[in-house]
């Protein structure tokens, strides 16, 4: 896939001219969507000015990254709780002392790294995800980078048709496929969750395709078999290279990202090595 890359943490940040930043600094990473913020120390409460003015990012944005931060799991649970109420999710066991954060960690001889298809966190809950925290601990020499889709310019790029048609759509999410009940936790839904295939951001007010490989399953009232040749070229297109951009980690690296206008998808291209990284998330509304 042709991306651009992120820009390295020696390069100036800019001020960007879509918002008049006075608290924060930034620079977008390409065309489609991401940007590098600097100028704020993530350890630290953010005042109301930065708050604001990263909450403009991240709408302008949808992905924003901090390079060069030194976050403790007390700190990444802090913030995140500054842009809203925290999710545990209850396939993955969260930290002992701090339960928010999800450790996300590839062993040196894990065959097959934590990755996955591209797909927009806890989908197949009833009241998805806002946003993920994603915080580098340890990361491999080279690979493991995190790729992300933006998913209102996958419903700009569809056909004036195919717009109206799926917004009369509504399409099922499960998690059960991927991931198995955990007995200290809640059992697996035995139905899917059912949510508009064309929504509106709360924030924004644009329109975004929702729908993703990982969680999507089919279009109500229709069957899989049904449903599969239409649901599978809205993956492709979703992910067309012009709507995506790259995320290359470093130690410090923290992205915040929002799941309700872009998907993502963790690269496997880094054999042998290790890698470890914590995550937060939080808790969004029933999509509309």
């Amino acid at each position: 896939m042709v991306t651009t890359q992120a820009i390295q943490p020696t390069a100036s940040l800019s001020q960007h001219a879509d918002h008049d930043y006075r608290h924060i600094e930034l620079r977008p990473l390409n065309g489609a969507l991401g940007a590098e913020l600097g100028g704020v120390d993530l350890s630290q409460p953010l005042n109301g000015d930065q708050l604001a003015e990263i909450t403009q990012a991240l709408n302008n944005h949808q992905v924003i990254m901090f390079r060069q931060q030194s976050l403790l799991p007390q700190h990444l649970v802090a913030l995140g709780k500054q842009f809203g109420s925290l999710h545990q999710n209850p396939f993955v066991r969260g930290l002992e002392s701090f339960p928010d954060v999800i450790e996300i960690r590839s062993e040196e001889n894990h065959e097959k790294q934590f990755t996955g298809l591209w797909h927009s966190d806890i989908s197949w809950s009833d009241t998805p995800s806002m946003g993920s925290l994603l915080y580098a601990v340890n990361v491999p020499a080279f690979g493991g980078d995190t790729l992300f889709a933006n998913m209102y310019q996958a419903f700009d790029g569809l056909s004036p048709g195919m717009q109206k048609m799926l917004q009369e759509l509504r399409a099922e999410h499960r998690v059960d496929r991927h991931h198995k009940s955990n007995a200290d936790f809640a059992d697996i839904p035995e139905d899917g969750v059912i949510h508009p295939v064309i929504t509106t951001h709360p924030d924004t007010g644009r329109k975004v395709l929702f729908v993703n490989e990982y969680f999507t399953t089919r279009f109500e009232n229709m069957t899989e078999q049904e449903s599969e040749p239409l649901l599978n070229y809205l993956f492709q297109h979703s992910v067309r290279p012009d709507f995506t951009c790259r995320i290359h980690w470093e130690p410090g690296t923290l992205v915040f990202w929002d799941n309700r206008c872009t998907l993502h998808y963790a690269t496997n291209d880094y054999p042998g090595q290790s890698r470890l990284m914590h995550r937060v998330t939080i808790t969004g509304e029933k999509p509309v």
